[in-house]
Order: structure tokens, then C-alpha cells, then sequence
């Protein structure tokens, strides 16, 4: 069974298909499949965005496609960014531009009052408007200064009290283990078995 997943970018085409592999299916992308398009994310809501991609894509190809959104949600910053996490320091900034602007945003906060969730969903959408959403929550607290050279975006900011650690400093498999996107796709997966052993039926 061949899954799309609802992205132009190779690399996150790549770490979401690890995330969510199985010997039953095979994914692809939409430049394998000869698909160009590029749907204008225009939701105010993880949930609203991811099924913009997904049902986009899923039209576009036939095929059972997943497309995920997810960002940084600071409970001091009333939740910002959310949605405009990529683009929060402005289109064109690096990752090092946009840690560097959260971290100005949050001059004088207290660590006390520094609490924060990445939060992912992943969209499965059939062609026949079928959908299915899967949610995942990290919570955390934004650090001072940037540590670690794992991960990427907000990962060197993002530190877990527990683990005395930043998620840039945490192993590839500690992250997948507790990052939003590493529980989103566990759901997903789920859901993906019980739905193909149902339909092998």
C-alpha cells in the first residue's frame, strides 16, 4: 500500500516516514508522484492546516495522504507563536535568527513563568473526504541561552527540567520518544494498522 505524505520538503518527507514506517506500506512524495502543488496554509489552527495539505493532496493523487503542523506555543508570549512558528522572526530568518528573536521576546521573564508546548497534528486524508486527525503535546520550558547541536528550529531553547537537558541535546531516539511529532505519529501509525488489518478483512 503506498501512502503520500503531503510535503515538498524531502527532509521532513524523510523523518516523518521514519517515524510512522511499517513492512505493510511504502510512502512516497508528491515530487515522486509528479504532483505540483504548494497549498496556501491560510488555517489559524495546527488542525486547520494540516487538513488544508492533507485533503489538498489527497484530491491531487488518489492516494491515503498525511500532511502534519506543528510549532512552539509560549504561555507567556498567549500562545505565540502557534501557527507562525516558521515565520515568526520573518520569512527568510534562520533558526538562529528566530531562537535569538523568542529569546528577546522573553527578556526579563522569570523561569517560573517560562513554560511552553510544542504541539503537532498529523492529518490522514482519503481522496473520498474521509479524515482522521492525530494529536501530539510536548511540554517544556524556553532556557535562557541556546544548548545542544541536535535537532533543529526551536529544539536548543526548548529544555525539559526532568532531563536537564534541551531537546537539541537529547538523542535522536530520546526525541522521537518524547516529541509532539514522535507521539502524533505513533497515533497515526496505530490508526494506520487497525485501518489496513480491518480492510484486509
Amino acid at each position: 500500500m503506498k501512502l503520500l505524505i503531503a510535503t515538498n520538503n524531502e527532509g521532513k518527507a524523510k523523518e516523518l516516514a521514519s517515524l510512522i514506517s511499517d513492512p505493510g506500506w511504502e510512502f512516497t512524495t508528491p515530487a515522486r508522484e509528479g504532483i505540483r502543488l504548494n497549498p496556501e496554509e491560510t488555517g489559524k489552527t495546527f488542525e486547520e492546516n494540516a487538513v488544508i495539505k492533507a485533503t489538498a493532496f489527497a484530491k491531487a493523487s488518489g492516494l491515503i495522504t498525511l500532511a502534519d503542523d506543528s510549532g512552539l506555543e509560549v504561555d507567556a508570549l498567549n500562545g505565540a507563536p502557534g501557527v507562525y512558528s516558521a515565520r515568526f522572526a520573518g520569512a527568510d530568518a534562520t533558526d538562529e535568527e528566530r531562537v535569538n528573536y523568542l529569546l528577546a521576546k522573553l527578556s526579563g521573564v522569570p523561569s517560573e513563568k517560562r513554560q511552553a508546548q510544542f504541539r503537532c497534528v498529523i492529518a490522514i486524508a482519503f481522496s473520498d473526504d474521509r479524515l482522521v486527525l492525530c494529536k501530539g503535546e510536548c511540554p517544556g520550558v524556553i532556557a535562557f541561552e541556546p544548548k545542544g547541536t541536535n535537532g533543529f528550529g526551536y529544539d536548543p531553547v526548548f529544555y525539559f527540567p526532568e532531563f536537564g537537558k534541551t531537546m537539541a541535546e537529547l538523542s535522536l531516539e530520546q526525541k522521537n520518544e518524547i516529541s509532539h511529532r514522535g507521539k502524533a505519529a505513533r497515533k497515526a501509525r496505530e490508526f494506520l494498522r487497525a485501518f489496513f488489518s480491518w480492510s484486509d478483512r
